[in-house]
């Protein structure tokens, strides 16, 4: 039986943009399963001495420009490097995530947080904006209006909150996170550790 991954994903991250891709085919090559986690990295942050990126200083602020171009260049991924909606609103879409994998599996829950990120980061779309939000959920094989009046229950920020208090509480401080077991992986850099990891057993 293949191991289990807990994805802990910031759907406004373009580190977890650049790894999807990779994280759901090293699930799927080490037949591990995969469950994504769109937490508040917010309430992360406030709780592991993180700072937000408008708090960072300008030398690291800076540095994370010229890494982004270097892993696009590196990946062949065409991101924007600072895209027009960035910081999108979070909560509509990580709700929706969140609904869809708590009613529906993890794996459609995956393909929509995955389309959420590409839109923002390939396609300078706003995903916090609710028509793109429907068209997105509809592209991904689900019923966009339908997914979107799901994930205005509160039960789903609600699950996020507390989704966000036992990350924090498991070790969890930055997007993305790969854990396996008491094993946490931070960022799409360690991809290649998890793998190891998996293939390991």
């Amino acid at each position: 039986m293949g191991l289990h991954i807990d994805y802990y994903a910031s759907l406004n991250s373009p580190w977890t943009h650049l790894g999807a891709a990779r994280i759901e085919a090293l699930a799927a090559q080490h037949g591990a399963s995969l469950r994504i986690w769109p937490v508040d990295f917010g309430t992360i942050f406030a709780g592991s001495g993180g700072l937000p990126l408008p708090k960072r200083s300008p030398q690291r602020q800076a540095y994370r420009l010229q890494e982004l171009a270097r892993w696009r260049e590196a990946l062949g991924i065409p991101i924007q490097i600072q895209p027009k909606h960035f910081p999108a609103k979070e909560l509509p879409a990580a709700a929706c995530v969140i609904a869809v994998r708590e009613t529906m599996g993890d794996a459609p829950a995956i393909r929509l947080a995955h389309r959420v990120l590409k839109a923002c980061w390939e396609d300078d779309l706003d995903p916090g904006e609710e028509a793109t939000l429907v068209r997105l959920i509809g592209e991904v094989g689900l019923d966009g209006e339908a997914v979107l009046a799901l994930g205005k229950e509160p039960r789903w920020a609600e699950m996020r909150t507390a989704d966000s208090e036992r990350a924090l509480a498991r070790g969890v401080f930055g997007a993305p996170s790969y854990v396996i077991g008491d094993d946490i992986f931070w960022g799409q850099d360690r991809l290649e550790f998890v793998a190891k990891r998996l293939a390991r057993g």
